[in-house]
């Protein structure tokens, strides 16, 4: 996922809606939303695009997007796609990088609501899964509170497919049990601390050495293995391993940069991309 849209007609958030013309729009983009009375009410897809390889998008989804007025896209969404929609679909860029939230949210749910209240067919495309960091329990009730019929189509999460994509399996028989998933924006909080449950964290290389320490206080070993995947299936996908006590170090000297995934846990040693196990010298 380089960020870039295929080249076809899209519009920023702010110029579709202040740029029409109409005073709906310049309402929708300060939060309220208006419509004709005479217009039907359209709808509103969330659909989660899995982590950006135009494959892994569900077959529901693909179907919902190829039937839109309006695409409301995020940055890590499977944006190869748009370049299938037809010349009259309205492609709306509301992509977020870190530290860099162009559009608010408040803005995104006034556009989705109204497009939708004056008839339009609108899919909000997402990379990953709606409800998993993706806001979209927030839009569904906007959409909801204006009336506008919603459907949620999930998608893959990156939380499970960029480690995979890196040979790491989140849970596996004898190593993991289960799995936490967070976001390392934030503080992590309170996770277990035991050997057999691994923690995925999503955005988090920018607090990666505040994390790992945080993870070390609440009783992980320094030695826990860590693997921080970046552009899973994408085409800059790599993997730096470490552990809690040297990944922050690693990931620096390496120049790592988002989108990332960071897997912590002892099935990171499952990647091709940890050292193998040196055998014991013969006696």
């Amino acid at each position: 996922e380089t960020g870039e849209l295929p080249l076809r007609a899209v519009r920023p958030a702010r110029a579709v809606v202040a740029g029409s013309g109409d005073a709906g729009h310049e309402a929708a983009a300060a939060g309220a939303v208006t419509a004709p009375l005479v217009r039907p009410v359209g709808s509103v897809a969330l659909v989660g695009g899995g982590p950006g390889d135009a494959g892994l998008i569900s077959v529901r989804g693909r179907r919902v997007l190829a039937e839109a007025d309006v695409v409301v896209v995020d940055r890590l969404a499977p944006r190869a796609l748009l370049a299938e929609l037809g010349d009259d679909v309205v492609v709306v860029d509301v992509g977020k990088t870190s530290g860099n939230h162009p559009v608010p949210q408040d803005e995104i749910n006034g556009i989705l609501v109204h497009h939708a209240l004056v008839g339009k067919r609108v899919v909000r495309l997402k990379g990953g899964d709606p409800y998993v960091f993706g806001r979209g329990g927030e839009e569904l009730d906007a959409c909801r509170a204006h009336g506008v019929p919603v459907e949620v189509v999930p998608g893959v999460t990156s939380a499970v497919s960029v480690p995979a994509a890196a040979g790491i399996p989140v849970t596996h028989r004898g190593l993991s049990r289960g799995f936490t998933v967070l976001t390392g924006h934030e503080d992590v909080g309170k996770v277990p601390a035991a050997s057999d449950h691994t923690v995925v964290l999503l955005m988090g290389v920018s607090r990666l050495a505040e994390t790992a320490a945080a993870l070390v206080a609440q009783g992980r070993s320094p030695e826990t293995p860590v693997a921080v995947v970046e552009d899973g299936y994408g085409p800059r996908q790599r993997t730096t391993v470490g552990t809690l006590a040297t990944i922050a170090e690693r990931a620096r000297e390496a120049g790592v940069r988002p989108p990332a995934v960071t897997v912590v846990g002892d099935v990171v040693t499952l990647s091709p991309a940890w050292p193998p196990r040196t055998p014991p010298a013969p006696r």
